[in-house]
C-alpha cells in the first residue's frame, strides 16, 4: 500500500503539462508565466493611473521590462544551477530551453529593473513611481508563475506526511524515494506567501502614506523573508555555499539590502501621495489660468 493510500489525502500533480494545438505545443509553464505577466501589467496600469500616470506608460515600460526580466531570470537559473547544462551528462543547448522551466526570480528582477529603467526614461516616468506601482503585481505574477512548477512536477520540498503533501509521478520522482512518497508543495507555499504579501502591500498602501520607492523595497523584503524558509525546504539540486543553498544566501543578502533601501527611501522629503496631489493641483491651476 502506498503512502498516498495510507494518508488518504494529498495534492495530486497534473498528469499533463503540454497540450497541442495542431503541431504547436501549449506548455503550462509558459502559459502560467504569460498569465502572471498579463495580470501584473493590468494591476500596475490601474495603480499607475491612480498615481497620476497613464496605462500607456505601463505598456511602454513593460515592453522593455518583460523581455529583460525573462532573459535575466534564465541567466540566473543557469548560473545558479549549472550542472544540468554544463556538468557531467549535461546539455549546454538546454540552457536555451526556457519552456522546460527554470527562471530565477533574482535575475528576473535585476535585469527586469534595468529594462524598466530604460522604458521609464523613454516614457518620461520616474522609475520610483513605476517600481511602487508594479510591486504588488510582481508578487501576484510570481504566485501565478509557480503553477507552472506544479504542472512540471519540479522544485518541490522534502517528504512529508502532512495532509497537503504533493503527489509526484514516478517519472519525476527523485532518486532514492519510493513510489507514492508525498512531498512538501513548495509551489503552493510560495504562491500563498506571495498572494498574502501582495494583499498586505495593497492594504498598507491605502492605509498609510509612503515615500517614493518604499513600497517596492517593501515588496523585496516581504518576498525574500518568505523565500528564505521556502527555499530551505526544497530538495532539488542547487549550488550550496557554506552548507546553505545559494538562493538562501541571496535571499538573506537581498532582504538586508531591502531594509536599507526602505530606510533610505523613507528619508525623502515627499511622499508618493503628496507628490500626486501636488501634480494634480498644479494641473488644475494651469487649466484655470
Amino acid at each position: 500500500m502506498t503512502a498516498v493510500a495510507l494518508i488518504g489525502t494529498s495534492i495530486p500533480s497534473p498528469s499533463e503539462s503540454v497540450w497541442y494545438l495542431g503541431p504547436f505545443p501549449l506548455r503550462a509553464y509558459a502559459l502560467a508565466i504569460l498569465l502572471g505577466i498579463a495580470v501584473a501589467v493590468w494591476l500596475t496600469s490601474k495603480r499607475m493611473v491612480a498615481r497620476g500616470g497613464t496605462a500607456e506608460n505601463v505598456y511602454d515600460i513593460s515592453m522593455w521590462a518583460v523581455p529583460f526580466g525573462i532573459v535575466g531570470g534564465r541567466l540566473y537559473h543557469v548560473i545558479s544551477s549549472p550542472r544540468a547544462y554544463f556538468g557531467e551528462g549535461g546539455n549546454p543547448i538546454k540552457a536555451l530551453y526556457i519552456w522546460e522551466g527554470g527562471l530565477g526570480i533574482w535575475g528576473a528582477i535585476a535585469l527586469g529593473a534595468v529594462g524598466a529603467w530604460i522604458g521609464a526614461r523613454r516614457a518620461g516616468v520616474k522609475f520610483g513611481d513605476f517600481a511602487d506601482a508594479v510591486a504588488p503585481g510582481l508578487l501576484i505574477a510570481q504566485a501565478i508563475g509557480r503553477l507552472g512548477n506544479w504542472f512540471n512536477q519540479e522544485l518541490f520540498g522534502g517528504p512529508t506526511t502532512l495532509p497537503w503533501g504533493l503527489e509526484i509521478d514516478d517519472a519525476h520522482l527523485p532518486a532514492g524515494f519510493e513510489s507514492g512518497t508525498l512531498f512538501h508543495p513548495t509551489f503552493l507555499y510560495e504562491l500563498l506567501w506571495c498572494l498574502a504579501a501582495a494583499g498586505l502591500i495593497l492594504f498598507l498602501d491605502k492605509k498609510f502614506s509612503f515615500k517614493r520607492g518604499q513600497i517596492f523595497w517593501m515588496y523585496v523584503a516581504f518576498y525574500t523573508l518568505g523565500r528564505v524558509w521556502i527555499e530551505s525546504v526544497r530538495i532539488d539540486a542547487a549550488e550550496t555555499v557554506l552548507g546553505l543553498r545559494l538562493n538562501v544566501w541571496t535571499s538573506i543578502v537581498v532582504f538586508a539590502l531591502a531594509v536599507v533601501g526602505y530606510i533610505v527611501a523613507g528619508r525623502r522629503n515627499d511622499s508618493v501621495n503628496e507628490q500626486v496631489e501636488l501634480e494634480t493641483s498644479a494641473s488644475e491651476e494651469a487649466e484655470q489660468d
